[in-house]
């Protein structure tokens, strides 16, 4: 659904220091595009498939194709390589805009980032490193508030071809017998995740959200991480009355975090052709 005619607007984190793509793996053969990307720990600048488009050209894709194709990239001071990539790229169907999170303290304060560029019309969350299905964009566009996505364990390890150590790493969803968030178990323990099941409701770290967040992103505290996180930003959203809809959710999430991922996620991507 467009706001006041116009296409939803995305923010796309791409300010992480991406230190696991960074982390040599020496069972994996990289191209040079690639291993320069991954040196920078630039993942959305991921070159990928036969033409070398980065893997963030198909998330914005996708987002166009959901009709949020309004797009904030929080980005780091040294963006050039970015910038330049989308000053020189034909945008027929999407629109992209900059804001600067001048340190990497979090997601959270990524968000705060956009405050300006946003105002107080709503808005989607994703990140640069992830893929998702259209229709899972498509459904928090269509939504007439708050929500986020909710994918089935078991699923995304048969959908999306995640190692299901990875997958116990999560976020679990606390929701209600109504589909109302009630709270968000980040990296759950053992019994935690024994408890839930394969049917276990995950949360892949798209949102859609209102001005409200703000307020919750800038009094998060720090996490045990020592960084002012995302996920918690929305518990404290929730323990202060914001109504987070939970839709459930199917389809394969393609993920770009290590360097063994890209050759899996590049044959995900097969001939696909991005279209911005």
């Amino acid at each position: 659904m467009a706001v006041n005619g116009r296409p939803m607007t995305s923010v796309v984190l791409a300010r992480g220091l991406g230190r696991r793509m960074r982390e040599a793996d020496a069972a994996v053969r990289l191209e040079a595009a690639q291993q320069v990307a991954a040196a920078a720990g630039q993942k959305g600048m991921m070159p990928m498939g036969r033409d070398g488009r980065p893997f963030l050209d198909h998330v914005l894709s996708a987002l166009a194709d959901a009709g949020a194709g309004d797009v904030v990239l929080v980005v780091a001071p040294d963006h050039a390589r970015i910038r330049e990539h989308y000053a020189a790229s034909r945008l027929s169907r999407l629109a992209v805009r900059f804001a600067v999170q001048p340190v990497a303290t979090g997601t959270a304060h990524a968000v705060l980032a956009v405050r300006a560029l946003v105002g107080d019309q709503p808005f989607l969350v994703l990140n640069a490193d992830n893929l998702y299905p259209v229709d899972v964009l498509r459904s928090l566009v269509d939504l007439d508030g708050p929500g986020l996505p909710a994918f089935e364990r078991a699923r995304l390890v048969e959908d999306s071809g995640f190692p299901e150590d990875r997958v116990a790493q999560f976020a679990v969803l606390d929701v209600d017998a109504h589909g109302w968030l009630v709270g968000i178990k980040e990296k759950p323990d053992v019994r935690d995740l024994e408890a839930s099941g394969p049917t276990a409701p995950i949360s892949m770290n798209v949102w859609r959200f209102d001005a409200r967040i703000f307020d919750a992103c800038r009094d998060v505290p720090r996490s045990a991480r020592g960084e002012y996180e995302l996920p918690e930003a929305v518990g404290l959203a929730v323990t202060r009355g914001v109504r987070f809809r939970v839709l459930p959710a199917r389809g394969a999430v393609l993920d770009l975090s290590r360097q063994a991922d890209i050759a899996r996620v590049a044959a995900q991507l097969g001939a696909r052709e991005p279209c911005l």
